[in-house]
């Protein structure tokens, strides 16, 4: 499951997510051509309205890659033993250089006799935030978050009073959100580049420029309240 293919290579070959009640959870899977050829991909999942896949589908150029931000939505409960039947599929298959990644053709993705696609499957795995047990060897690799972040979150909360840990909590999930914006008109950026670059048109939208540098220093100022906030050690 997951891996490499003939067209594209996926990383991770599954994909893991700190789960928590109540708060969305995410994920990256990036996308790699291994071929010399325009590779468009899509994505799927067994449960749709459970996940946002952001691009599910687009166009690699060769040797390129592509980062995919996959969230899943805030749950009201746990599920049964912290075990995950879900699974996603990514299929792949080459087109021609001048498909635009925006528009792909409905019918890119159809299996007909003289067209290949490639079909990779990711299966999804669930972890809890430590506890700050000694035991370190049942923690698994984590996807967005690591178990250094969730170690250091846990002792930063330590001897809060419960009026700060809901101020930084609420910190954290706008900054969260700022991340994720910034991530996003990255990809953004770097679409327009590409099809400025395919058109030989070397302008740049300063307006896209402007505002990426906006949430940037939003995110900077966001961590730093984060930090100023954060109680004193005892």
């Amino acid at each position: 499951m997951g891996g490499s293919g003939t067209l594209i290579s996926v990383y991770p070959e599954e994909l893991t997510f700190l789960f928590e009640l109540e708060k969305p959870c995410y994920c990256n899977l990036k996308v790699v051509n291994n071929s010399e050829h325009h590779v468009a991909f899509k994505v799927k999942t067994t449960s749709p309205r459970k996940y946002f896949v952001r691009p599910n589908a687009s166009i690699v150029q060769p040797w390129d890659s592509c980062t995919i931000t996959i969230t899943l939505q805030a749950q009201k409960d746990y599920p049964p033993d912290m075990q995950c039947k879900d699974k996603f599929l990514i299929q792949s298959t080459k087109v021609a250089a001048s498909t635009d990644m925006d528009e792909i053709p409905p019918d890119t993705f159809n299996k007909e006799a003289d067209k290949v696609i490639e079909e990779m499957k990711l299966k999804v795995v669930y972890t809890l935030p430590s506890c700050g047990g000694s035991d370190d060897s049942s923690v698994s690799s984590l996807g967005s978050r690591s178990f250094k972040a969730a170690s250091d979150d846990l002792m930063m909360l330590k001897n809060a009073s419960l009026e700060e840990i809901q101020t930084i909590q609420r910190l954290k999930e706008e900054r969260d959100n700022m991340l994720q914006q910034n991530q996003q008109m990255q990809r953004e950026l770097d679409v327009l580049r590409r099809r400025r670059s395919r058109k030989g048109d070397a302008g740049f939208s300063l307006t896209f420029a402007a505002f990426a540098g906006l949430i940037g220093l939003m995110v900077g100022l966001l961590m730093s309240l984060i930090f100023s906030s954060a109680p004193a050690d005892a």
